[in-house]
């Protein structure tokens, strides 16, 4: 789809657009494993600021599995918002659908679209392939490139990784960063925090805490041990967040 099909709209001082475009994707999502909405003819909603949403078109909705909610919201730039709980058998979601039956002037048409809150369903699917984490926005880049840079990161003034073969993710409105192979990780150093995110571009990551000496940094470094097809070089590669270690250097240099 060219920018000329996109529709957007731009409000004077909030800088704030919105564009409601047509996907190819055949889309659908998933309670207590009933189809509650699927759709070859869904909408992608881009807001500036907020991950992409997808709605669906009315009649691609399950509406019997809908119940409506007295829950309201409004939104200065696409009006009130109508709300359902979702109920399938015995699993409920609580104002989990919403609408803008009656969109605020000069908003792409929303009129006669449904959308849902992602974690409240259990699967969400472009075509065939899982999704996790949120919707695909198809103009964002995750761009990962093998490189010879020197990459060294500390912490507690010891050195906790280095490598000369780097896998450097360059991702859209996100900095540089830097995966390490295991080999070149003190992993001694490192153990399983527990924690997990879900990413829609590289999938579920897992992460790690470090200790040196008498200091213990959670979660200051992250994998994903099973990446989509997309991005096969990160599976089992190794980052840390420059916020959370002493530094991390580039060829000699902290990374900007």
């Amino acid at each position: 789809m060219s920018a000329s099909e996109r529709s957007f709209t731009t409000w004077g001082d909030a800088e704030t657009s919105l564009a409601f475009e047509a996907s190819p994707r055949s889309v659908r999502a998933v309670l207590a494993d009933e189809v509650v909405a699927g759709s070859k003819h869904a909408m992608l909603l881009h807001e500036s600021g907020y991950a992409p949403v997808y709605y669906f078109p009315l009649e691609d909705v399950r509406t019997d599995l809908l119940e409506e909610s007295e829950h309201e919201t409004t939104c200065p730039y696409k009006g009130e918002a109508r709300y359902w709980t979702v109920a399938v058998r015995d699993r409920r979601a609580e104002n989990a659908a919403w609408s803008y039956p009656r969109p605020a002037p000069g908003t792409p048409d929303l009129g006669g679209y449904l959308a849902f809150r992602w974690e409240a369903m259990d699967e969400w699917y472009e075509e065939d392939d899982r999704l996790v984490g949120g919707a695909r926005d198809p103009y964002h880049r995750v761009d990962a490139v093998w490189s010879d840079r020197h990459v060294r990161v500390l912490l507690g003034g010891v050195v906790v990784a280095e490598t000369r073969r780097p896998c450097l993710v360059f991702e859209t409105e996100a900095p540089t960063r830097y995966y390490l192979s295991p080999d070149d990780v003190r992993t001694e150093l490192l153990a399983p925090s527990g924690t997990s995110t879900a990413c829609p571009y590289k999938g579920m990551a897992s992460y790690w805490s470090a200790t040196v000496g008498d200091r213990t940094v959670e979660d200051v470094a992250w994998s994903y041990e099973a990446p989509p097809p997309e991005q096969p070089k990160l599976a089992g590669l190794l980052c840390f967040w420059p916020e959370r270690v002493d530094v991390i250097e580039i060829d000699g240099r902290p990374a900007p």
